[in-house]
């Protein structure tokens, strides 16, 4: 650990236990996130959870997009919905990666989660992974009365990359007048292809996730020799929307970590939706980095946490 780096104590000491994420091998990547997600999807608590899959149309000439839907057991009547987008810079991840997670939101909200499992980079480069999200969030709202949903309170969660799909799928949505999304929600989101950003710049050596394995996950969504170009669209790095395409966008949450190269894109989005007269909330937790998510018993993560669940329940009216 370099000295500048000044890792919450809890954090620092859960760092030996904790996976490297390296994509330059997308395939041996991928195979060790499943033997990981093995042991963890074998514990998951589900009580009081009915948790199954469904499957909606996908974009044109596209496979179906599969949907795997959170509901709590005792709910009754229509219910309001976090729509959730997983991680895993673009290459990796499924549905399984944010289960836990899922769980909690669907027992603390009494709220439908429904995460979508969207195709990968670099097989199925931009805009695939996007349109599959569309396609998931427009098969969620055009079955709401069958699946008990309330289309009118939808709120977008992602974290990294699934955060940048958020965020995009938040313009998206709006410039197609497509299904309504009251409140995005973005966790160390992935937002701007160009890496010019300060602390991008700064953070070649964090765990987890770094300068490296960030331009590798852009080169990935976007295709060799394409980041970083002046035709990067804004629906691939909402970074690069001006300020027209922000204004009326739904309130936003946006957290970031602090020695995460992701940070500061994520912090300008935030100052950038609110120069636009959106209602964003930034928070920066101290002495954490990219996918400190994973360490649930530290403090500053109880605290985050605490916080997320906070601000959809206020989105959702819960």
């Amino acid at each position: 650990m370099l000295p500048q780096h000044r890792f919450d104590p809890e954090l620092a000491a859960a760092l030996t236990m904790m996976p490297e994420v390296d994509i330059t091998d997308v395939g041996a990547a991928r195979a060790a996130q499943a033997q990981q997600l093995t042991a963890s999807l074998a514990t998951a608590d589900t009580a009081g959870v009915d948790v199954r899959e469904v499957t909606v149309p996908g974009p044109d000439r596209a496979p179906d997009v599969a949907l795997r839907l959170y509901r709590p057991r005792s709910a009754q009547g229509p219910l309001p919905v976090v729509y959730s987008i997983h991680g895993g810079g673009f290459v990796l991840g499924s549905p399984d990666v944010d289960h836990d997670w899922n769980l909690l939101l669907c027992r603390e909200l009494t709220a439908l989660v429904v995460s979508v499992d969207y195709r990968l980079a670099p097989e199925h480069p931009f805009p695939a992974p996007l349109e599959d999200c569309y396609a998931g969030l427009s098969g969620l709202a055009a079955n709401a009365a069958e699946l008990g949903v309330r289309a009118d309170r939808i709120a977008l969660w992602g974290d990294s990359a699934g955060a940048g799909l958020a965020a995009a799928l938040t313009l998206l949505a709006r410039d197609r007048r497509g299904p309504a999304i009251c409140f995005q929600h973005l966790c160390s989101p992935a937002l701007d292809d160009r890496l010019e950003t300060s602390s991008a710049r700064q953070f070649t050596d964090t765990p987890v996730w770094n300068r490296r394995s960030a331009r590798l996950s852009w080169e990935a969504y976007l295709g060799d020799g394409v980041r970083g170009t002046a035709g990067v669209s804004p629906y691939a790095a909402p970074a690069r929307a001006g300020a027209a395409a922000l204004s009326g966008l739904p309130p936003a949450y946006v957290s970031v970590m602090e020695f995460d190269p992701l940070r500061d894109e994520g912090a300008d989005y935030a100052r950038a939706l609110r120069a636009a007269g959106v209602p964003a909330q930034l928070r920066l937790f101290p002495g954490t980095f990219h996918g400190a998510w994973a360490v649930e018993h530290a403090a500053v993560i109880r605290n985050a946490t605490a916080e997320a669940v906070a601000a959809l329940r206020t989105a959702l009216g819960r």
